[in-house]
């Protein structure tokens, strides 16, 4: 389900970035970058509302930045750009969460509802996430959980070996 072309366009790697492949699990992969040093965890949504740019990929991933100091940072890259002053809800299984956005790009508000929202993700199914879109259509990004665990376990590790 997820090709490396996908993952290739939603976290492009320069001639100066040095990308390993950690692996793919189910509907998701893992991968590590070393320059800068960044391990993560990416899937693409099974349901979501075609974007109009046919080089437009809307994925969901789980990064760790170890310089950074950033752990299971959750991140989005959304179907479409989202409406200001609307909100945006991820729901994973019964749990909801409210995420902050710029554009067609979303996060956790912060660290404690990265945990959380890693911590749903290892006991559901599926996430989506839902919103009105800038041109006022729905925002609908849906993503399989099969996975999941397997590969952001796998970028952790490999972050934390160095």
């Amino acid at each position: 389900m997820l090709a490396g072309g996908v993952v290739a366009a939603c976290h492009p790697a320069t001639a100066a970035e040095a990308r390993d492949a950690l692996g793919v699990h189910g509907a998701w992969a893992a991968f590590s970058d070393d320059k800068p040093r960044r391990c993560f965890a990416i899937s693409e949504p099974d349901r979501a509302i075609s974007p109009t740019d046919p080089q437009w990929r809307p994925y969901f991933s789980i990064s760790h930045w170890p310089d950074k100091k950033i752990s299971s940072q959750v991140h989005f890259r959304l179907s479409k750009p989202r409406r200001p002053g609307k909100p945006l809800r991820l729901t994973v299984g019964n749990a909801r969460f409210g995420l902050v956005s710029a554009g067609a790009e979303a996060w956790a508000p912060d660290a404690a509802t990265d945990s959380a929202i890693l911590a749903a993700l290892r006991e559901s199914r599926r996430a989506t996430v839902s919103g009105v879109a800038r041109d006022g259509t729905a925002i609908r990004d849906g993503y399989l959980l099969d996975g999941a665990a397997t590969a952001i376990d796998a970028a952790r590790l490999a972050c934390a070996r160095g």
